[in-house]
């Protein structure tokens, strides 16, 4: 009778001869580099396999990007737009930021060594008023803000202080046609007054002689006089004299130093006796130079100037600041 199953090795023979094949053939193979033909060979006979077996895989991420290349590049695009947009806002911020720190700069290096005590303000406001040169500032009565306080910027003298609230104040510009202020020519020392004339580019210089020594190009200083503006501050430029004939003044005209229509940034400027914080009533100071005073309406304004009218020559009548 034939058997149906032969009896061969039993399985831990058969694979302990397996392993210890294996350790020669890695030995072999690690000394001598004997089976790098065999290996070369059988990877070229496996690799149709291999590659049978990864064509799905492949055909999936081929699939995927296929249909969502164009999405993500959409998506990616609106990224980078984004972060571009971001980064020009960036850039102008510094922009910005770097010539406000310039415009400070200017402010404090044009400042006189005589002052005792500088404020930044900045102007959040401007009249719309056309008859009227007026701005309001950020700072008020809470910051010892006080009315006639001068005001000034890099270039030169701009203004004073006319209202103060708790928070803001309003400011009366040099060119405002109610407003003066002692000014003197820096090269001969000649003073003046200059009146504003209700354009931002323009004063005027009255009542001086055909013979007076004025020329284009003089700087106009303050001089300090009138209790308002500290001395030596710079004003305004002459731009035109004209002498004509058959009247008995010249006529003189003067462009404001300071940017009135262009500065931000202000500083309010405390002189070293300045005056006691004034309340809403009318600041009168010194009586031989043109009026530099405040007031809260028109009527009390007529009110005073019929008052001096009365006690003083009609040569030296001054305009009031309303």
């Amino acid at each position: 009778m034939q058997t149906l199953f032969t009896r061969g090795p039993s399985a831990t023979f058969r694979m302990a001869v397996l392993v210890l094949a294996s350790i020669i053939l890695m030995t072999v193979d690690h000394r001598w580099q004997s089976l790098e033909i065999v290996r070369s060979t059988l990877s070229n006979v496996i690799y149709p396999l291999q590659y049978t077996i990864d064509l799905p895989i492949r055909l999936y991420y081929w699939s995927d990007e296929v249909f969502s290349s164009r999405q993500t590049l959409l998506e990616k695009n609106r990224q980078f737009a984004a972060r571009h947009l971001e980064n020009r806002v960036q850039l102008q911020k510094l922009g910005i930021l770097e010539k406000e720190n310039e415009r400070l700069r200017e402010l404090l290096s044009a400042t006189p060594k005589i002052t005792e005590r500088l404020l930044i303000s900045e102007i959040i406001n401007v009249d719309i008023d056309p008859f009227r040169q007026l701005i309001i500032l950020n700072k008020g009565s809470n910051h010892d803000v006080y009315r006639g306080q001068p005001i000034i910027d890099a270039q030169g003298i701009m203004g004073q202080i006319v209202h103060v609230s708790p928070l803001s104040s309003t400011a009366m510009l040099i060119t405002d046609a109610s407003h003066a202020i002692p000014v003197q020519i820096d090269r001969t020392g000649l003073r003046s007054n200059a009146f504003g004339t209700g354009k931002m580019e323009q004063l005027i210089l009255r009542h001086l002689p055909h013979n007076v020594d004025v020329q284009e190009g003089d700087t106009l200083i303050t001089s300090g006089l009138g209790g308002v503006f500290p001395p030596n501050y710079p004003v305004a430029r002459i731009t035109k004299v004209e002498r004509p004939a058959g009247e008995p003044f010249a006529d003189i005209i003067a462009m404001p130093l300071a940017q009135l229509d262009k500065s931000r940034e202000v500083l309010l400027v405390w002189r070293n006796n300045p005056p006691e914080k004034a309340d809403n009533s009318i600041v009168t100071l010194d009586e031989k130079e043109p009026t530099q005073r405040t007031a809260d309406d028109t009527d009390i304004d007529k009110n005073t100037n019929q008052q001096s009218e009365q006690n003083k020559p009609a040569t030296q009548q001054h305009e009031p600041i309303q």
